[in-house]
């Protein structure tokens, strides 16, 4: 299977400079692109009759050399591989648009999300790469062994650069302790799993919040683009950063014990969208990362062997007694334990959701996304 390798590189200060030159073409050259195929669109809805056709990515790259190139030396400073990438991506994003996958395309700004892609004469060594129109750059960890990338994508975060590309990797299979696991994913604790083990999340953001808070405080007087101005936007963007590696590096860990310990792992389809939607929980969902768990279980399940189930969204999890199946009408947020009237059980919410999560999984009645009573009367059975 093909997995992503991402690393951080090393570059000197000159190497800096090419590598921000090459974002910075490919982002002119993404605005350049997103500005004309918002004209042709709005023309085409202004004259319904004199309709002009929606440029491919390699119309937009003839029409970028023959109207953007001779007006922009510094487009002939980097890798022609730059542009051509970003009008790519371009269309792409455009595709996903008609598609209704996702919204418009946006225009880029200055310092936010700046990358690129290259390919071309691209090489491996030990502890560096070389890349096009910039050469040998190292890193700062080994790169892997008999490895090609036909392409890499280098990423800018606060100060520092990143490369990442594909590589070939085989399926590893673990030995597994456990044979089904329920995993409730919640805001109190990350995840409390039906063996009874619970992970707390990171809760980076909260600890750094005050930190983050003064920055920005002290910023807000000073000259927009001055010297000082720019000082302090890269500590708050290093700050972001390291509140996002935080929760990233706890995610990986927690995915990846699931993954190589466990045989079947069970989760809820959770409509993380719907959650952020709500004011009272959009921070706390949003610092937990459940889209990224989700993520990351999956590809890291198909590395080492396990089995990723994932229950309907409708599943009752945490009004289900765990022991006898009745099911509760309604259950507060704020009831963190569950009491059953039928068979008088009392044990923690997210573990009891945990272990119809693991029962659901190991029967194919039970993740089907039946109804409430169809659910209990299943279990009852």
């Amino acid at each position: 299977m093909l997995l992503g390798f991402k690393t951080e590189l090393h570059p000197t200060n000159q190497q800096k400079t090419l590598l921000a030159k090459h974002a910075g073409v490919a982002r002119h050259a993404w605005n350049w692109g997103l500005w004309l195929t918002r004209n042709i669109l709005n023309h085409n809805s202004d004259n319904p009759s004199g309709k002009l056709k929606f440029p491919t990515s390699i119309d937009l790259h003839k029409l970028l050399v023959s109207m953007v190139k001779p007006n922009n030396y510094w487009y002939y400073e980097v890798s022609k591989t730059a542009p051509q990438y970003a009008l790519r991506h371009l269309s792409n994003a455009w595709k996903r648009c008609f598609t209704k996958v996702s919204g418009q395309p946006k225009f880029k700004k200055k310092g936010r999300d700046d990358s690129f892609t290259l390919d071309g004469s691209i090489s491996v060594g030990f502890n560096r790469i070389k890349l096009p129109r910039i050469g040998w750059v190292k890193t700062y960890e080994i790169l892997p062994d008999n490895v090609s990338p036909k392409s890499v994508t280098i990423s800018r975060k606060a100060d520092r650069w990143f490369i990442s590309f594909k590589i070939e990797t085989a399926t590893i299979i673990t030995d597994k302790s456990v044979d089904v696991v329920g995993v409730d994913l919640g805001v109190k604790s990350l995840a409390t799993l039906s063996t009874g083990e619970v992970f707390v999340g990171a809760k980076s953001k909260k600890k750094l919040e005050s930190k983050l808070s003064r920055l920005q405080y002290l910023n807000r007087n000073k000259t927009k683009f001055s010297n000082n101005w720019k000082k302090a936007q890269l500590k708050i963007a290093q700050l972001h950063t390291k509140v996002a590696n935080i929760r990233k590096d706890t995610l990986h860990k927690l995915t990846t014990y699931l993954a190589k310990n466990h045989s079947q792992i069970v989760i809820e389809d959770l409509n993380v969208s719907g959650m952020m939607a709500n004011h009272k929980l959009a921070k706390a969902v949003g610092s937990m990362g459940f889209y990224e768990f989700r993520r990351q279980l999956e590809y890291k399940c198909e590395l080492y062997g396990s089995e990723l189930i994932i229950v309907d969204r409708w599943f009752p999890s945490s009004k289900t007694c765990s022991r006898c199946g009745a099911v509760k009408e309604s259950l507060l947020l704020s009831e963190r334990v569950f009491n059953c009237e039928h068979c008088n059980l009392s044990c923690d919410r997210d573990l009891n959701a945990a272990l119809n999560l693991a029962m659901a999984g190991s029967s194919p009645v039970n993740a089907c996304g039946l109804d409430n009573a169809d659910v209990a009367r299943a279990k009852q059975e």
